[in-house]
């Protein structure tokens, strides 16, 4: 390779890496996860715990759940949930990598259920089947499914909480605010870490 033309590569793999950094930086993140609107910045520093975020250095209050069809429990809200931890995962049952996570979600809500965590999941539908609330009924019991599921067949929690990608986890904490955010399999150790944190802290956030 010519010497221009390696440093014109390397300019280019540098400006790239610059983009980038800086994107994550600012929260442009490829998913926008949480709008401008619910994210604050505070002077003590981030309070989200985990990288696996894009929403660097802020506090983001997670959205409340819009109507929907409950199964295995009445409606909840995460104002009635406050003071307990909370995982949400939107999935549908159709999907091949949501799936794969349902055994670590329902072992996170068997062994830490008694100590303040609440799974719940957010079902928006894929496939016009998806939306059925009696194939969902059906694959929650099939699947073995006993923490509370709610259905977003219009999309509005997914829109609420700027989901791109099915599965995605939040770990919200006592207070209501978004602690970790992980979009499709793997990390579970990670996920795992934060839960723990996370009940292990006061109601106020302090250890």
């Amino acid at each position: 390779m010519h010497r221009q033309n390696f440093i014109a590569v390397a300019l280019l793999i540098f400006a790239s890496f610059v983009v980038v950094t800086v994107g994550y930086a600012k929260g442009w993140g490829p998913l926008g996860v949480i709008n401008a609107g619910v994210a604050r910045v505070t002077s003590g520093g981030s309070k989200i715990v985990s990288a696996d975020t894009v929403v660097p250095a802020s506090e983001a209050k997670a959205p409340e759940f819009a109507p929907g069809k409950w199964i295995n429990s009445d409606a909840k809200t995460l104002q009635s949930l406050r003071g307990r931890v909370v995982l949400i995962e939107f999935w549908t049952f159709g999907c091949y990598n949501c799936r794969n996570t349902l055994p670590y979600i329902k072992r996170w809500q068997e062994k830490y259920g008694a100590a303040g965590l609440t799974v719940v999941g957010v079902h928006s539908p894929e496939l016009a089947e998806e939306r059925n609330i009696d194939n969902v009924r059906r694959e929650v019991a099939s699947l073995g499914i006993h923490y509370p599921v709610v259905t977003d067949n219009d999309y509005q929690t997914w829109n609420a909480y700027k989901v791109e990608a099915w599965p995605t986890i939040f770990v919200v904490d006592k207070e209501g605010w978004v602690r970790r955010m992980h979009v499709g399999e793997g990390e579970y150790e990670e996920t795992e870490r934060i839960i723990q944190k996370l009940l292990s802290e006061d109601k106020k956030g302090n250890n």
